[in-house]
Formats: structure tokens, sequence, C-alpha cells
């Protein structure tokens, strides 16, 4: 496996699955090798195949888009993990979800403790998870700007989740999104202020990015 990150208390293991771009985690205490998975996508071997080197003791789905669960079953059937999700997406996983997250749960395996933030907009569900200075943040944020939203209201509240749940979070280094590169919260929050700063059409909304929409 690659490790992204480690240290005495825990180690990120990403891996790149399907034609979506999309990241999956692994994320494991060094001391147990008990892990959380975080997001199911479609071609999941390679991950299947990093987290059977662990004791992977939950499934942790960060919102219910496709490209985040296309995999699901077939995680499931090997690693024989629990699934878990936010609350308000849960239906889509139908009897999969065995575990439904409200903001503030926490998850634990092993010395980590990953703690749940609700993060409407981009799904009504959509929650980032953090430990210590490392913030899991899905489809909710990326670098440049939030996901993507379906309607003006969509990107109001997901703005809103950005602002007032993320960033303010304290000691925050690098977040993992959910696709593409990894970013730094702290630069986030700098070119957001760009975009607050200027005026937006109302109808706004699908591809946001802070410095150029």
């Amino acid at each position: 496996m690659t490790v992204h990150f480690q240290d005495d208390t825990i180690a990120i293991h990403m891996i790149q699955c399907g034609p979506y771009g999309n990241n999956a985690y692994i994320v494991v205490c060094p001391e147990t090798n008990e892990s959380i998975v975080i997001d199911a996508p479609p071609d999941p071997g390679a991950l299947i195949q990093a987290a059977q080197q662990t004791d992977v003791k939950l499934i942790l789905i960060t919102h219910n888009h496709f490209d985040h669960i296309e995999g699901l079953e077939e995680v499931v059937s090997v690693l024989e993990a629990p699934v878990a999700i936010g609350h308000d997406d849960a239906d889509a996983l139908a009897d999969a979800a065995q575990i439904r997250i409200a903001d503030g749960d926490e998850i634990c395996a092993g010395n980590v403790t990953l703690t749940a933030i609700h993060t409407p907009g981009h799904t009504p569900g959509s929650t980032c998870f953090t430990f210590g200075p490392h913030l899991f943040t899905g489809d909710t944020l990326f670098p440049n700007g939030p996901g993507r939203t379906g309607s003006p209201e969509n990107l109001k509240q997901l703005i809103g989740s950005i602002t007032s749940r993320l960033f303010t979070l304290d000691g925050i280094g690098t977040f993992f999104p959910g696709h593409g590169d990894l970013g730094d919260l702290t630069t986030e929050m700098g070119k957001y202020k760009v975009f607050a700063s200027r005026e937006h059409p109302d109808d706004l909304q699908g591809d946001v990015e802070w410095l150029k929409s």
C-alpha cells in the first residue's frame, strides 16, 4: 500500500478506483492494525487487496452518489465489515447501511477515532470526518472549490457547510477529498475569501471554483 501520511497515531492510504477518479482511503491504527475504509467506488479490487492487509472494522461512506458506492457490494462481500453512512443518505443503501451516522458521532478503529461532521449541500447526508489535523471531505470540498451542486439553494447550503463547519476547525492541515489531489484547508480559506468578495449571479450552481466563478 502507498502511505500518504503516517505517524505514531495514524496511517492514511489512498487508493484511486474506477473510471471517475475516485479516491478511497484506508485509515489505520498503527498500534493495532485496525482500520476504517472510506468509500467504495467502482472497480474496488486494489482497495480490497490493500484493506485485507489490515483488520477492517468499518466501511464508511461519505455520501450516497453512485461513484462512491458502486463497489460496495463487492467490498462488503470480501471484507465482511459493517457499513456506515450519514443518516439522510442512508436510504440509498437499503439494507447495506447497518449504521446511520449523525453529526458528532465517533467512529473508532484501535486508537483512531474519527469524528463525523454533517455537511449537507452536495447531498443531504454528506458527511466529513476529522482526526487530529486530518480531514476527509468526500465531495464536500476540493482544492479550488466546493463539490458539484444541482441548484442555487444547494450551493448556498454547501458553502454554508464549508464555511461554518470546516473552515472553523482548528489545527487542520491536509484534507483528503473524494477525487483528485489532496488539499490544504488554510489555502482554501484564502481562495474562498476571493470568491466571497465578488458578486455572483443568483442562479449560480454546478461546478464552482473559488477563483474562477
